[in-house]
């Protein structure tokens, strides 16, 4: 498993409550959980189908009734199979009050010296019914939620080290550490430069690597060409835009990084198995 500290840059719900819940549906913008990482903890639920996902280049089928523990600052994606889910990240801080005793237990996943597993199925029956009331009650938003995800969140970690869903954490990192940094970097930049036009030898000077090289290093990391991801990437944005804001169609190509409409909407009918405009009226 992999850590860094790269820091995304919105706030995760309020300054005094930073927890944010999503529910992820086929019309949902975001409905396909691209590459991506943060500083905060996430856990995901299943409610319907299979999420077929990566984190940190392990492979899992999350299927309705299971949740997922997704660490700190490691590499996670998720394609939905028919699949509705919900999403929860948070930040583990909040747990960190004068309680010595739970302090020194959250540390241990904080400051990895442990590692909780990532899957749990529906028949660990204690936690499933401590993460489903904790998402049904974050969903509701009803007076007091805030201190019942609390207590459930405490309930979750002191669950995960009483029935041992842990195991030490590595000493020493694994040989593809520097690979999935690099990876990481990768990502961060085309994060913060989709917008503008770029090329195959910008994305790979990012990381200073040739052309060539980088090829074949992102095709083995990511299952896709550095164009394909990209052009992915643009349009996922797109689709966000599309839903969120008042843009039209023009200026959203255009603030996806694409400079041509119908090259965009060619772009979009690949990925999206539809143009811009029937995704907006479905």
């Amino acid at each position: 498993m992999q850590y860094i500290n790269y820091q995304e840059s919105w706030q995760r719900g309020t300054a005094d409550f930073p927890l944010e819940y999503h529910h992820l549906s086929p019309t949902h913008p975001q409905y396909i959980m691209s590459l991506h990482w943060h500083v905060e903890f996430e856990l995901i639920r299943i409610l319907k189908g299979t999420l077929h996902l990566t984190i940190d280049e392990e492979a899992f089928d999350a299927s309705a009734g299971m949740f997922i523990f997704v660490p700190a600052g490691v590499l996670h994606e998720g394609i939905p199979d028919d699949c509705e889910y919900d999403c929860l990240v948070f930040d583990m801080n909040i747990l960190m009050n004068k309680n010595d005793a739970c302090c020194r237990m959250i540390r241990r996943i904080t400051e990895h010296e442990v590692e909780p597993q990532y899957i749990y199925p529906e028949s660990d029956r204690e936690l499933h019914r401590i993460i489903w009331g904790m998402f049904d009650t974050v969903a509701s938003k009803r007076d007091g939620y805030q201190m019942i995800v609390l207590g459930s969140l405490y309930q979750m970690i002191g669950t995960i080290f009483a029935e041992s869903h842990y195991h030490p954490a590595p000493e020493l990192y694994p040989r593809n550490h520097r690979r999935i940094l690099q990876l990481k970097q990768v990502l961060e930049f085309i994060e913060n430069s989709y917008k503008m036009p770029l090329t195959l030898e910008e994305i790979s000077h990012s990381v200073n690597m040739s052309p060539k090289y980088f090829c074949k290093f992102f095709q083995e990391m990511t299952h896709r060409t550095p164009i394909d991801y990209l052009n992915y990437y643009r349009i996922e944005r797109a689709c966000y835009q599309l839903l969120t804001s008042e843009q039209s169609i023009t200026e959203v190509a255009y603030n996806s990084g694409f400079n041509d409409l119908s090259y965009f909407i060619k772009t979009f009918k690949r990925y999206k198995g539809t143009t811009p405009k029937r995704y907006l009226k479905s």
